[in-house]
């Protein structure tokens, strides 16, 4: 095994190494074509496909349109496609290096064809890439919601692996993974809380989003950090040519985005709002409780010259939410980002990143008299080079730091009487620093590999005061009566923040690879370990703002998963379809479990409540999409299981559940999506959602005793009981009227969300009725019927 000095070298001399063997290997003389694609207005397009017919070769455009791509000398037939675009091909003699700009036509007026696509033109039958989900913004807008609002979150639980805790719940799952598992990431800021008040919306408007990512495995080694998911989200850059605006009217919201030339085909900007007026209303009918969210996005770009483009993205929401003026509960999240890309010649490029990431949190409650907050911010710095060393092989490589800064809590009684009393938690600190390359390869006509390898040094940093214990044991186990209890610390001593405390280096390998069965089919496989050092301490299924983050340290390990997949793709060739399907399986070690009965809230002592466990996850997803023709839509369904398992430190300890695999509060055996458009006629277009489920494992009494005219529940195991299946219909109609102004469109969309009036259940409560004194279970749903009507426009 590699010790830590090894894993430098590997590290530092494997580039030159790969250098070495590439100039030694003989290839023919090869030229580059590169270029930029972009629509009528200028505006480059990110994602478009480029082909190359005769090598059956492609590559896409990176966000600001340019491509790249080395080729033998020749004549080829370039073909550049992008949905809603006409496709456009191109006959180009290539003996130097080439410059070859495109100019996609729209192919109507209306771009919002419902297409949800990994790939286009079964680019993504030959890659590596698997286990990749990829939405439009026209795609999001197709997908019925409550309230009429467009919501990324929701519109990702549609595809095959990817879930969440049920209605109103924050956050999302992805192949049984928790919530804080997943990297979440627009313009490769970080993002802590994904949701505006508390689940019912998500932070991302669909309006300022340009496209999105989700990578549940095959992850690429620049990725890192989490140990579920990726999901990268991309800003529309602004139109270089002319003003151009969109936005809507709902029932509880409104939005507007502006875009537009700074200065014409140099520099662009972006201005994106949304904001909910249902508080209004109340304040109408002297209800004293509000609840509200606002959010802005912004983004600037300078095409500086030929090889330098810089841009500016920005972000600032907050939610706000009074109940009878006893209950104040506000949040929100802000990042800003610098990103400067620079090409150095046809064959490498770079881009630097710097971010700045941070969440609030405050709660007030002045029936009890206290005021509650926390914080997590963290700087980022990232640097990655990307090389085209031949044709048929290209690297990328590149370095990332990043500092974060936890204030677990701070509270303040507010009155004089409180029985609470003032603390003020530690700030914790961490750096976590990693270095990685990954490399692409074609090794034939048919397979095509991809692998990487990410070297991650994470240093805890020692806090103000540290807790000496017994033995080193912040968690005692009472044999006795088989319960564990926590320790008490022998002293606390002064620390010094600018020490580590703990450091953890890891070795993260990436693996993925294709086999080409033909032109439409293919096989493939991919395997990748990824390591977590920042945890979210919760014990509930859905997470919430009052949730708090902490980093690995000395009584908290990271995160490790090992995980597998094998998948089978095909791109029917006489009928609009295409097939996904999977298989994975994924482990993790070291995941965090809680002792029954832990206190997490302000708790400055984390370790004394928690043990470390391991998880499990593995299934079947199966994805059907049509993609063309009046009716477009798809089918999803996974078949999963995920569970958890914390057994005992010694053989006299019983661990958690008796040291015996459980299932989490984020498994569900069967998860079926089947989503669909009909296009009715150049003015109606019909839209619907079918969601089915196993009900979420949750715990439900055995029985009970009574303890001072209480009663008092009693559970054996954890996790044993489900609630009743989840199963919803939405339904949904856009009408698009005649457009009587040439630079102005408009739309309205009527929706049902829960057309059968299902009553889902959030939870089941056991209470006694007060009438018969007999015990009985009441469900607490979120949402009946939901009726909605928007509208939208764009001039």
């Amino acid at each position: 095994m590699l010790n830590i000095f090894d894993k430098k070298l590997v590290i530092r001399f494997l580039p030159y190494f790969l250098f070495l063997f590439l100039t030694q290997s003989g290839f023919a003389q090869s030229y580059e074509l590169a270029g930029t694609v972009t629509d009528l207005t200028g505006e480059p397009i990110a994602g478009a496909s480029i082909i190359i017919a005769e090598k059956n070769r492609g590559t896409v455009t990176t966000k600001n349109g340019n491509y790249s791509i080395q080729l033998a000398e020749g004549m080829y037939v370039v073909k550049v496609t992008f949905l809603g675009y006409k496709s456009l091909e191109k006959r180009i003699a290539l003996n130097s290096d080439t410059t070859a700009n495109f100019t996609l036509t729209p192919q109507t007026e209306d771009l919002e064809e419902v297409i949800v696509t990994d790939n286009i033109e079964g680019i993504n039958i030959r890659d590596t890439e698997m286990s990749v989900g990829k939405l439009d913004a026209s795609s999001i807008k197709k997908i019925p919601v409550i309230f009429g609002e467009v919501d990324v979150i929701r519109s990702l639980l549609q595809l095959p692996g990817i879930s969440n805790a049920g209605e109103g719940a924050s956050g999302f799952n992805v192949r049984g993974g928790a919530t804080d598992q997943n990297l979440i990431l627009i313009d490769d800021a970080l993002v802590y809380n994904s949701s505006h008040l508390f689940g019912f919306f998500s932070i991302f408007n669909a309006d300022a989003v340009d496209y999105l990512k989700l990578y549940k495995g095959g992850i690429p080694a620049n990725y890192g950090g989490r140990v579920s998911s990726v999901l990268d989200i991309q800003q529309k850059t602004g139109n270089t040519q002319r003003l151009k605006g969109e936005g809507g009217i709902g029932v509880i919201s409104s939005k507007l985005t502006l875009e537009g030339p700074i200065q014409k085909d140099k520099s662009s900007f972006l201005l994106s709002g949304r904001g909910t007026y249902a508080h209004l209303f109340l304040k109408l009918t002297d209800n004293a409780n509000s609840a509200y969210f606002y959010d802005l996005n912004t983004k600037l770009n300078f095409n500086i010259d030929e090889k330098n483009t810089l841009s500016f993205s920005g972000y600032y929401g907050l939610d706000y939410v009074n109940i009878n003026d006893s209950f104040t509960n506000i949040y929100g999240n802000a990042f800003g980002i610098l990103d400067w890309e620079h090409q150095f010649d046809e064959n490498i490029s770079s881009r630097l990143n710097f971010s700045y990431s941070q969440y609030d949190y405050e709660l007030d409650l002045a029936l009890v008299g206290f005021n509650f907050q926390n914080s997590i911010s963290n700087l980022d710095l990232s640097y990655q080079i990307d090389q085209v060393v031949h044709p048929e092989l290209s690297l990328s490589y590149g370095l990332s730091s990043i500092r974060y800064q936890v204030n677990p809590g701070k509270i303040v009684p507010t009155v004089v009487e409180s029985f609470i009393n003032p603390r003020t938690l530690d700030d914790k600190y961490a750096f976590d620093n990693a270095a990685f390359i990954s490399v692409s390869q074609s090794l034939s006509e048919r397979i095509n590999i991809q692998y990487g390898l990410r070297l991650s040094a994470f240093l805890r940093m020692q806090d103000e005061s540290v807790a000496i214990y017994a033995n080193n044991n912040p968690l005692l186990y009472d044999e006795i009566r088989d319960i564990y209890v926590e320790a008490e610390p022998l002293e606390t001593v002064e620390g010094n923040p600018s020490e580590v405390e703990k450091s953890f280096i890891n070795l993260e390998p990436r693996l993925g690879l294709s086999y080409l069965l033909n032109d439409k089919t293919s096989v493939k496989a991919s395997y990748n370990r990824m390591v977590q050092n920042l945890h979210l301490i919760s014990n509930t299924s859905s997470p919430t703002p009052f949730d708090v983050w902490t980093p690995s340290g000395t009584y908290i390990k990271p995160q490790k998963l090992d995980q597998y997949a094998l998948g089978f793709f095909k791109d029917f060739e006489n009928i609009p379809f295409t097939l996904e399907t999977e298989v994975f399986y994924k482990h993790i070690d070291d995941r965090i479990d809680y002792i029954d009965g832990a206190d997490l809230i302000a708790n400055d002592a984390i370790e004394r409540v928690i043990l470390n466990g391991e998880s499990r996850a593995y299934g079947l997803e199966f994805y059907l999409k049509k993609k063309k023709g009046k009716l477009t839509g798809w089918l999803s369904y996974t078949l999963s299981r995920s569970e958890q398992r914390t057994p005992g430190r010694t053989p006299d300890e019983i661990g958690i559940n008796n040291g015996e695999w459980y299932l989490n509060g984020y498994d569900k055996t069967h998860d079926i999506s089947l989503t669909s458009s009909y296009e009715l006629s150049d003015k109606w277009q019909l839209n619907s959602n079918f969601v089915l489920q196993t009900g979420r494992p949750v715990n439900f009494p055995v029985g009970q005793f009574e303890f001072q005219d209480l009663n008092i529940p009693v559970f054996e195991g954890r996790n044993l009981n489900r609630l009743p299946a989840f199963h919803r219909l939405d339904l949904s109609a856009t009408y698009t009227p005649d457009q009587k102004r040439k630079n102005w469109s408009s739309s309205w969309n009527f929706g049902i969300y829960n057309v059968y009036n299902r009553r889902n259940a959030a939870s089941l409560n056991f209470e006694q009725n007060a009438s018969t004194g007999q015990n009985e279970a009441v469900r607490f749903s979120i949402f009946g019927i939901v009726p909605s009507v928007s509208y939208s426009f764009k001039f």
